[in-house]
């Protein structure tokens, strides 16, 4: 061989990467399933298609468990040639925690499905939508480049519209739909402008060389990129619904069948936040003085936005229970909005605050929209009246929901909420915002009204006009009892050992 040609096959060679399969695991079982089912669609009759449910479960449970191999240690894939420390997806403790929460909460929205694909939704399309979607999000906290976060925030919210307006003939749920698409894809037309921008400084896509280069920015190109840092917060702060750009949440949720909504309130929340923080804190550090202050004043405008619109809530308007809920989501935001704004001030340290407090937030949620679906079997418009006395109905269901509301308020026995809610108040001190925490406290106390008076509410005496005792109660399926009292085990668990949550208040990103 010449030398000629013995230098170009090896700059040939230099260019080819090997590919971490366990690295990826967790995405690609979630979007090889995905297709299965799309095709196994295809060739089953009606009458044989509920095992697309089952088969969706177990590929859910598959990628959770490819997880196991990668909670120690950081694992890199599809890195640079030239620079290897400049990779396009990285598995470190961030990660993995927010691929768990995303892939368990796609599992438990499986579960609350099931029956819901039988009778009312068209299962192949629904189980199909749900794998991409899952696929998207769990791919989305391992993106360690803007190219690769962007299409994976997008691979998730794709499907996500789908399953809003999957409904057919239902007039609220296309309009939900469309709102959420008009939103979602205005948010990620100023993204990609962001983006452009912050590409167009640094000549990088890669967050660790995006972060090097913007520390050394030229003084011309400056403005373009604040401004590109300014326009991709801006996208991001659509996607996790903070205020004023949280138009899309009550309506979405109302429309949307109740699992979608579950999903949409957990794991679309963890997607969003989970992207803030990887272009926050790994790519953006050298604009904290542009992005903290910001990200300060969104925490404070969406918590307070959020809660005093819970407050407004009447118990008799129909769909009054899942606006709440629709409106404490978007108050939650707020509080998880805190430690990253506290980062600009005091470290990268303080955002895992963000996910001790998303941890608690996903299971005690679900839990809640699993009660709300258990309700609307037999109660259709969901109005917060309708869950008076439900103690007296269900005893098991009204001691659930009463406990994920105590935990979202952070009273005692929800102890995990409570001491959530105290690790994202430090975060606040840690890093001079005093002010903020006082708003923080102030909309804490706010929200305990309306938590405790739905809490009152189940254990309160039927009315007169209620439905008479010994009525037929519809029966529960066993999916959505699973369900229910998976939640309620493991806030019980997390409230008695808080640390197996609290310990990632400390997860660091490199």
């Amino acid at each position: 061989m010449t030398p000629d040609v013995t230098t170009a096959a090896a700059g040939t060679a230099s260019l080819v990467q090997s590919v971490d399969w366990v690295a990826i695991a967790p995405p690609l079982i979630a979007a090889a399933v995905a297709l299965v089912v799309l095709l196994a669609d295809l060739f089953l009759p009606p009458a044989r298609k509920r095992v697309l449910g089952w088969v969706t479960i177990a590929g859910l449970v598959a990628a959770l468990a490819s997880l196991a191999p990668l909670r120690t240690g950081s694992r890199s894939t599809f890195c640079l040639t030239a620079n290897p420390d400049a990779c396009s997806y990285t598995v470190d403790q961030f990660a993995f925690v927010i691929q768990a929460l995303v892939l368990g909460g796609a599992l438990l929205t499986a579960l609350l499905s099931v029956r819901d694909t039988e009778e009312k939704l068209p299962a192949g399309e629904f189980w199909f939508l749900l794998l991409s979607s899952a696929a998207g999000a769990a791919l989305l906290p391992a993106a360690r480049d803007l190219a690769t976060l962007v299409v994976a925030l997008e691979v998730a919210s794709l499907p996500a519209f789908a399953l809003v307006g999957l409904r057919r003939g239902d007039r609220l749920s296309s309009e939900a739909a469309l709102k959420f698409f008009l939103s979602s894809v205005t948010a990620t037309a100023v993204m990609l402008l962001g983006v452009s921008f912050v590409y167009a400084a640094t000549g990088t896509l890669h967050l660790t060389e995006i972060a090097t280069r913007l520390a050394t920015v030229p003084g011309q190109l400056d403005t373009v990129a604040k401004t590109g840092v300014a326009l991709t917060l801006v996208g991001f702060a659509f996607k996790t619904a903070a205020a004023p750009f949280h138009f899309w949440v009550p309506d979405t949720y109302v429309g949307a069948p109740l699992p979608v909504a579950a999903y949409l309130s957990v794991v679309g929340k963890a997607v969003g936040f989970s992207g803030l923080i990887l272009v926050t804190v790994v790519a953006f550090p050298a604009y904290a003085d542009v992005w903290g202050p910001a990200l300060a004043v969104l925490a404070a405008l969406t918590m307070t936005v959020g809660n005093a619109a819970a407050l407004r809530q009447s118990a008799t308007r129909a769909y009054s229970a899942v606006r709440l809920l629709a409106w404490s989501s978007v108050g939650q935001a707020g509080y998880l909005l805190v430690p990253i704004a506290a980062a600009a001030y005091s470290g990268d340290s303080q955002v895992g605050a963000t996910v001790a407090y998303a941890l608690m937030y996903a299971v005690v949620n679900l839990g809640a929209f699993a009660v709300a679906a258990l309700v609307a079997r037999s109660r259709p418009l969901n109005r917060l009246a309708d869950y008076r006395a439900l103690y007296a109905e269900r005893p098991f269901a009204a001691l659930a929901l009463a406990f994920f509301l105590l935990c979202l308020a952070g009273l005692p026995p929800g102890i995990i909420g409570l001491f959530a809610k105290v690790t994202v108040f430090s975060a606040a001190v840690d890093a001079g915002l005093g002010w903020l925490a006082v708003v923080m406290a102030l909309n804490v106390v706010v929200a305990l009204y309306y938590y405790l008076r739905w809490t009152a509410l189940l254990f309160r005496s039927p009315e007169a006009a209620d439905a008479p005792a010994g009525a037929e109660r519809p029966r529960v399926p066993a999916p959505l009892t699973v369900a229910i009292a998976l939640t309620a085990v493991i806030g019980v668990v997390l409230s008695g050992v808080p640390q197996l949550v609290l310990h990632f208040a400390s997860v660091t990103l490199f």
